[in-house]
């Protein structure tokens, strides 16, 4: 078998630190895609992490019957919470009492002052058996809302457009014709709840006055629970409710937002393929100009499977360090941004699979970017090579 002489390492990097222009315009043009690849890629796992996290296997869902996943229109009896903490054994209780949520779920205009113009919110009216059957949900600031008084998600800010500031406690947002005071602030493991706005139960049900409900979520002991719940439902015709394991709610909105998802990804191929152009063109212009070097290097003892080698060792030194200026861009700037949506508001991701893709996707820029040229070279007789100019 024979082996190749390659060229030494230092001799690529030398020839980066010859042209320091045209290696910083090409640092620069593939650290702008790297990093337009790690933003995509970030609001792709932000909102995957905000509908995956807020669904648990032993939590159910009982609402109006043919309401889809559209709990805003949905409407129970105020009764449908005692019926179902009566009726079905399966519900988890601590201490006598029941992990039953009768919930108040809407969206509303709110504003901050009345100056301000109206933004679409998320507001549920709850009862301190919420944090049980929400076990994720944790009050980060404050005390529990009283009357006339809100807890708010700490992702609510960003859904209504406001600053961190116009959120804190003792401030006041205006919705249904009330005033309401802020009592304090929520935490809910990154999920959709975050982004919502809870007060009393009965305070919102006198505001909007009515005395429905929208849904009642159950924390059961166990997933076979949920036939319990599901039998009910069919039982009591009357009642026209039907049942949902909240993982499937959260997966369904999943399947709602899969063309946002798709066309992300289709972002993230449109701007790979735009950096492999970018990489192609800058890298086959770079070694067009040193063709005599490279023809002078294979009369000297090199072959061309050394300078093919060389090249693409430049190309890859490039890519790589685009990657990692992309990605302390990333987490030092980008990491966390809060994002809105329909459903709410979310963090940017920019956790270990994204980097890993990113990553992939710059080193890819970089060899890709290399064989061109390295074409051109191999199809170069060295005689040819040694007059071009």
């Amino acid at each position: 078998m024979i082996f190749f002489r390659p060229l030494p390492w230092e001799y690529g990097i030398r020839n980066l630190m010859r042209r320091p222009l045209r290696t910083a315009l090409t640092l620069v043009a593939l650290t702008t895609v790297t990093l337009m690849v790690m933003v995509v890629l970030g609001f792709v796992r932000g909102l995957d992490r905000s509908l995956m996290t807020g669904g648990h296997p032993q939590t159910a869902i009982v609402f109006s019957l043919g309401m889809g996943e559209n709990l805003e229109y949905s409407s129970v009896p105020m009764q449908t919470a005692d019926l179902l903490a009566a009726s079905i054994p399966g519900i988890r209780q601590r201490y006598g009492t029941k992990y039953a949520s009768p919930e108040l779920y809407l969206g509303t205009k709110v504003k901050s002052t009345a100056e301000n113009k109206d933004e679409m919110g998320l507001v549920r009216g709850v009862t301190p058996a919420a944090l049980l059957v929400h076990g994720n949900v944790e009050m980060t600031n404050g005390s529990w809302p009283n009357v006339n008084e809100v807890l708010i998600g700490r992702m609510a800010a960003t859904k209504l457009g406001l600053s961190a500031k116009q959120t804190q406690p003792g401030r006041t947002l205006h919705f249904e014709g009330r005033t309401w005071t802020i009592s304090g602030t929520f935490a809910a493991a990154g999920s959709t709840y975050e982004s919502e706005i809870w007060c009393r139960l009965d305070d919102l049900q006198q505001a909007m006055k009515r005395q429905d409900l929208s849904l009642v979520a159950l924390k059961l002991d166990s997933t076979d629970g949920f036939k319990q719940v599901n039998l009910f439902c069919k039982e009591r015709l009357d009642l026209e409710l039907q049942a949902i394991c909240q993982s499937d709610y959260f997966a369904t909105l999943q399947e709602d937002y899969r063309p946002v998802r798709l066309l992300s990804w289709l972002v993230v191929m449109l701007v790979s393929g735009a950096g492999i152009f970018i990489g192609l063109n800058t890298m086959y212009g770079a070694v067009v100009g040193r063709i005599p070097e490279l023809a002078m290097l294979q009369t000297i003892g090199f072959s061309r499977r050394a300078a093919v080698l060389s090249i693409m060792q430049e190309g890859t030194v490039l890519a790589m360090t685009a990657a990692l200026l992309a990605s302390i861009i990333a987490y030092g700037l980008i990491d966390q941004a809060a994002v809105r949506f329909t459903m709410g508001a979310f963090e940017l991701q920019i956790d270990a699979t994204t980097l890993l893709i990113g990553y992939a996707i710059a080193l890819f820029l970089g060899i890709v970017g290399s064989l061109p040229p390295a074409i051109r070279l191999f199809r170069l007789s060295v005689v040819d090579g040694l007059r071009a100019v």
